[in-house]
């Protein structure tokens, strides 16, 4: 694990790392601390599993998810941006267990079925069912981001939103939406 933690508040050094290049390079979209929390609990409960991320960007999501990594765990992530996918993938040079790839995210295809995957960036509003399609049986797919809706079905800006209903009553998913913060949810599911 990427830091011995009596408290589930710590911030693990590669995050650390990670936010800084995400400063340094101006991206403001990494995942917030609520759901990295979230994230290092889901890759922990697979420790000999194939985890999966879609939109390294800095690798602030990434380093969340190592920190919960098995020692016989892998960790394969892509980003479309060169430059963010080169500065990420040196936060995780020598640890094989981790390989941050550059392109779109259909590379994923060919290193799946996933037990965890994390759809941060690409695949889930282009081609759901292809994300669905990804996860091993039990898998567990995330996706944050979305802003909390007390209603059925679930509205964004005065519209169904028709991306989260897709994912909450997939036959082949058990899916539940969480709060992350007060403004922010996050979409858990698990592949039947």
């Amino acid at each position: 694990m990427d830091t011995v933690s009596t408290s589930s508040r710590e911030i693990p050094s590669r995050v650390t790392t990670a936010e800084g290049i995400a400063a340094d390079l101006g991206f403001g979209k990494s995942c917030i601390p609520e759901v990295g929390r979230l994230l290092r609990a889901l890759a922990a409960s697979k420790p000999d599993g194939l985890i999966a991320e879609s939109g390294t960007g800095a690798g602030v999501g990434t380093a969340w998810l190592h920190s919960g990594l098995g020692a016989g765990a892998r960790l394969v992530t892509v980003e479309r941006d060169e430059e963010l996918a080169r500065r990420a993938s040196a936060v995780f040079a020598g640890d094989p267990r981790v390989e941050v790839l550059t392109g779109d995210w259909r590379l994923l295809e060919q290193h799946a079925p996933f037990d965890v995957f994390f759809c941060d960036g690409g695949g889930k509003r282009d081609d759901p069912q292809a994300v669905v399609d990804l996860l091993a049986p039990g898998g567990v797919l995330v996706m944050d981001d979305f802003t909390p809706s007390p209603e059925w079905p679930p509205r964004f800006e005065g519209e169904v939103d028709e991306l989260r209903v897709f994912y909450l009553t997939h036959g082949a998913l058990a899916a539940t939406e969480i709060l992350t913060a007060p403004t922010s949810s996050a979409v858990v599911a698990t592949r039947r």
